[in-house]
């Protein structure tokens, strides 16, 4: 049997450029469908069951018979379930896609295979509609692998056509308000969020293997902390308090620490209220991993351990390509101090300049220093504008000002100006934070104490201070390397999106 060339899809909406009412002809389509629904009832036979039990994936099938020449058959029987999104052929023979989450495998559908009354229901399927069929593995002449149907379920009936497979669904805010129109004729967009649930779980295994343990933290907080960020607050009726959407669950994870637990990451949701950019949303992703005994330097190694194996986890290489260079997350990674990083990317050594020099320097460069009045904003002004756009390939940049960094430990030697942080950087965007976190309670106070100073001078971006936080740090915490990691934008490198939002779900929309 020889598959048709053209396929058959009278019922799909109009294509953008026809010149028909497209709301119209979408009503008319529902009413037929409509009338399918009723028509099936009326036989007794329910469109939307309770269950079906498949017995493979389209992909196991794939795998299962990648090599079976044109023209063989088997008598290997599976149950598949997924959405009927092809049709070709008339007659007493037709050839169907049958689409699920992990591909796409042709069904050879026969009146002989089936019976009159059985391929007679088939053939008035719609394009969208759910379905289970059963059947065996064979290769047609054309060398495709298929299934050829020996019976089936109507599962779910798509009361809405589906966008026209042809010209696809391409507008973009309607993919990204309709992810699951999106996902459902968007291979390109299943094959991401798979490829994003693999890089975590390659994240996963890694810390698994070095004895992390997995935990959860509060997202409703009394108290906010671990990120300059402006918070979401919301009110709880029963306790009549305040509460925070956490913006970090950096505190309490070196809660648990303190009572034992030297290994903790988890992986979690946080919230910032801000703005939105192509790498920025107000709800976000990320790993925190904090490990007892580790300073940053070797948090660093743990780093390019985790992001390569996410990466190959989700693409199956450390190569991406990324606005036409090919970015390799290999280990090692470059390293530079923060003063080198501004040396070399902007040109000054703007730990050696006076206050008034770097505020000239900034205007020089079309900056208003007075939209960063303090010493260290300015240096942070300069990593964010002049360094890190440059940054393609993986780079860890280390040793940051005190002012930004309110739990590292001060790095030996510097007089307590210096701490010892580290950010990593690949494709113009940071992907990691990290420090040698403060263990010493009183250091920790003292911290705080400068943020609140920050605070009434203008700062709104600074840390408040925990005294439970520093109640457990009294009980004792060992040396300890914590680690942020975002998951958005790491996965937005593996998979070359250029936007966050691409590799969110359901993103924040205006």
């Amino acid at each position: 049997m020889t598959e048709p060339e053209t396929p058959v899809r009278s019922d799909d909406p109009p294509a953008a450029d026809d010149h028909v009412d497209a709301g119209a002809a979408e009503a008319r389509i529902m009413a037929d469908r409509r009338a399918k629904l009723d028509a099936l009832r009326a036989d007794g036979i329910d469109p939307f069951p309770a269950r079906y039990e498949r017995s493979a994936t389209v992909a196991a099938v794939a795998e299962a018979h990648a090599s079976l020449e044109p023209g063989a058959e088997t008598d290997s029987h599976y149950r598949l379930m997924g959405r009927l999104m092809g049709r070709r052929g008339h007659g007493k023979a037709m050839f169907c896609d049958l689409v699920d989450h992990t591909g796409q495998l042709q069904l050879m559908v026969t009146l002989d295979g089936l019976g009159e009354d059985s391929y007679g229901r088939f053939r008035d399927l719609d394009l969208g509609d759910w379905i289970g069929v059963e059947g065996v593995a064979i290769c047609s002449r054309r060398g495709e692998l298929s299934l050829r149907a020996q019976g089936w379920e109507l599962l779910g009936k798509a009361i809405r056509p589906l966008p026209e497979k042809f010209h696809g669904l391409t507008d973009v805010e309607t993919r990204l308000r309709r992810r699951y129109l999106d996902l459902a004729v968007n291979e390109e967009t299943r094959e991401r969020f798979l490829a994003r649930s693999r890089l975590v779980s390659g994240i996963r295994r890694v810390l698994e293997e070095q004895d992390f343990v997995e935990v959860e933290t509060p997202m409703l907080q009394p108290l906010y902390g671990g990120a300059a960020a402006r918070p979401f607050v919301t009110h709880h009726n029963e306790l009549d308090a305040d509460l925070y959407l956490r913006i970090a669950p950096e505190l309490y994870l070196k809660r648990l620490v303190v009572g034992g637990l030297d290994r903790v990451y988890e992986i979690g949701r946080n919230f910032r209220n801000e703005g939105i950019s192509y790498k920025h949303n107000p709800e976000f992703s990320s790993l925190e991993a904090y490990a007892a005994g580790m300073g940053y330097r070797q948090v660093m190694e743990l780093t390019e351990q985790l992001v390569h194996a996410a990466v190959v986890a989700a693409v199956g290489t450390a190569q991406v390509e990324r606005d036409g260079a090919t970015i390799d997350f290999t280990p090692p990674w470059r390293r530079m101090t923060l003063r080198e990083a501004i040396i070399e990317h902007a040109g000054i050594d703007a730990f050696e300049l006076g206050d008034d020099e770097l505020a000239s320097w900034l205007r020089d460069q079309g900056s208003d220093p007075d939209d960063h009045p303090w010493r260290a904003q300015r240096i942070d002004h300069l990593l964010d504008r002049f360094v890190e756009p440059k940054l393609v390939d993986p780079v860890f940049i280390h040793d940051y000002p005190v002012e930004l960094s309110p739990f590292a430990k001060a790095a030996p030697g510097s007089d307590g100006r210096i701490v010892e942080r580290f950010e990593a950087f690949a494709a113009g965007m940071e992907l990691a934070n990290a420090f040698s976190e403060i263990n010493d309670p009183d250091e920790q106070r003292q911290r705080f104490l400068q943020q609140r100073q920050l605070a009434e001078a203008g700062d709104e971006l600074t840390e408040q201070l925990d005294e439970d936080y520093l109640r457990a740090l009294e009980y004792g915490m060992p040396p300890c390397g914590g680690l942020g990691i975002g998951i958005d934008r790491l996965a937005m490198l593996a998979t070359g999106a250029s936007s966050i939002r691409e590799v969110i779900l359901f993103p924040a929309r205006r």
